[in-house]
């Protein structure tokens, strides 16, 4: 929790109790919800909190890279408390996202830097399938 803090005050920044509910929230889950799955989650603890508030809580938390926003072709975008590069699978009919941590594909980085003269920073790789529930 001190990392949030440090991160906050240097960035001169108000950690404000909903911005550190809505982090809170994301680094207690590996489901990457979207902004109104979080709204649904933390509003019993937190009855007055708009959907507008945890919308500015998560552009907040992205912008200090404490989370990383994921976009899975929904119209709308998920959120990972999970920060490190990684990919992601998505199931094309429940619509569940889901980590693929055993997958390292830093070696992709590298590969397109042969391939551009950008210095590339990070990249977001998305994969589409049919999860085992749905495939039964």
């Amino acid at each position: 929790m001190n990392a949030i803090i440090n991160i906050f005050r240097e960035k001169k920044l108000k950690l404000t109790p909903q911005r550190l509910a809505v982090y809170k929230y994301l680094m207690n889950t590996t489901n990457h919800p979207s902004a109104e799955t979080v709204y649904t989650a933390i509003q019993p603890e937190y009855p007055t909190m708009s959907l507008a508030t945890v919308y500015k809580a998560l552009k907040t938390l992205v912008e200090v890279n404490l989370i990383q926003e994921i976009n899975v072709c929904e119209g709308n975008f998920r959120y990972d408390g999970n920060i490190k590069s990684h990919p992601h699978i998505k199931c094309i009919n429940c619509k569940k996202v889901e980590d693929i941590s055993s997958l390292d594909l830093n070696y992709l980085n590298e590969d397109a830097n042969k391939h551009t003269d950008f210095r590339i920073l990070f990249s977001q790789v998305y994969f589409y399938g049919v999860c085992k529930d749905c495939d039964k």
